[in-house]
């Protein structure tokens, strides 16, 4: 089988895998057309990228920013005053209560419990590389790191974790063009990575601990969110928030970079 008909078998499966996740969570209907666009928020179908003779390469993604006037307004809203008038404050009293040591045992733990989401996306993306060292980190960091308080593996074995989720996972099998898309309260995305963050909850074990859908998994996020603003606060004294341009540009950047590693 050639490379274009691979790729077309791989898109095909990565489609019909993505509704039906979807559909399973109740994020979409297993009645919508097939013919509709993925990019759900878009107002008009996206130029198809077409399949060439090389592997899916992560720079046909490209700045996307059609919604700009909006995501400037969010962008100075979370930045300006979400993260300067409560964030800060409140990362700095959860930084007199909890110290340095602990804050870095409590991202260890929560990273841990993110080796599900990791694991499986390297599956679908063929890294299988880095699902075979997620599955040894778990190991040595659930026996001989504490059940992930320390990262053994990582200092002791050189086992770097992968940095992967199922944002990247859509633009692997396919999904290559989505809009850049600044929500109140979150962190930068595109339409098909806030896609795949809402599926990438289902993987998180927290998600069943508590009886209402998702609400141990963003109970979870908000922790990891505030401990980290925590762990950042004191470099970032001197820093002034970034420029609405250079935080769009690096995240795509960074997508890309991410695409690429192993």
């Amino acid at each position: 089988m050639g490379y274009r008909q691979q790729a077309d078998a791989r898109r095909l499966f990565g489609t019909a895998l993505l509704v039906v996740i979807m559909a399973g969570t109740g994020c979409v209907s297993m009645t919508v057309p097939a013919s509709e666009p993925l990019d759900l928020l878009a107002t008009a179908p996206l130029p198809e990228t077409e399949p060439t003779n090389a592997p899916v390469d992560a720079n046909l993604t490209e700045i996307y920013d059609p919604w700009q006037p909006f995501n400037s307004k969010i962008h100075t809203f979370n930045n300006d005053y979400f993260d300067q008038y409560l964030m800060k404050p409140v990362a700095g009293g959860y930084c007199t209560v909890v110290d340095e040591g602990e804050r870095r045992l409590i991202r260890n733990m929560l990273d841990h419990l993110s080796m599900p989401k990791r694991f499986i996306n390297s599956l679908f993306q063929g890294k299988f590389g880095g699902a075979g060292r997620e599955l040894s980190r778990f190991v040595i960091n659930s026996t001989l790191g504490g059940l992930g308080m320390t990262d053994v593996a990582k200092y002791q074995f050189g086992i770097e974790k992968s940095d992967v989720d199922f944002g990247q996972t859509l633009q692997v099998w396919g999904w290559t063009t989505s809009r850049y898309l600044l929500v109140p309260f979150f962190p930068p995305m595109t339409v098909r990575d806030g896609v795949g963050f809402v599926v990438d909850q289902i993987t998180s074990p927290v998600t069943y601990v508590f009886p209402l859908p998702f609400i141990g998994a963003m109970a979870k996020d908000t922790v990891a969110y505030i401990n980290n603003r925590g762990l950042r606060l004191e470099t970032d004294q001197d820093l002034d928030a970034p420029q609405y341009s250079d935080l769009r540009n690096s995240y795509f950047t960074q997508r890309v970079e991410l695409i690429k590693a192993q």
